[in-house]
């Protein structure tokens, strides 16, 4: 039996699969990134894999909250990029 692996959304606030999730991730050099292979040390944040909650937390600026520090527009781009590949 397979562990399915929660984690919560920052928009939604609802736990979600890992699998329903974009994982974006600061580096102990405080450097952001987005995390598609889920593997990245350093503090996860996550948001659902839909365009309308990536603008909303670009708009509430919510990765900005959940690091502490100023997250640059193009991280929510590349997310952006990365729902409309699917």
């Amino acid at each position: 039996m397979k562990k399915i692996s929660l984690r919560k959304c920052l928009v939604k606030k609802i736990m979600l699969p890992k699998e329903d999730l974009l994982r974006i991730v600061k580096n102990k050099d405080g450097e952001i990134k987005v995390d598609p292979s889920f593997v990245l040390p350093g503090r996860g944040a996550y948001l659902s894999k839909d365009k309308q909650v990536i603008e909303i937390a670009k708009k509430r600026k919510a990765l900005d909250r959940a690091f502490s520090t100023k997250v640059d527009e193009s991280i929510y781009d590349e997310l952006i990029k990365l729902v409309e590949r699917r």
